[in-house]
């Protein structure tokens, strides 16, 4: 598949594909998924955040509708 015909996909679509290749990804036992070395830059400062009332907090069930409600529109 291009790159072109997965950016045709429905973004639903697009997201079950990304899903599948993560999913194949972790199943090799010989990959190591290291995170770059910014990313714990960014998850200390989204901590802070949270810890000081600055970061908004949602529940699981409005997180998952919202996210639901953004793809579906797409």
């Amino acid at each position: 598949m291009t790159n072109l015909e997965i950016a045709a996909l429905p973004v639903s679509e697009r997201f079950q594909l990304m899903e599948s290749l993560w999913d194949s990804i972790c199943r090799e036992s010989s990959v190591e998924l290291d995170a770059p070395s910014w990313h714990k830059d960014v998850l200390i400062e989204r901590m802070l955040r949270l810890d000081s009332g600055e970061e908004p907090v949602a529940s699981w069930r409005d997180a998952k509708k919202r996210i639901r409600e953004q793809t579906e529109s797409q």
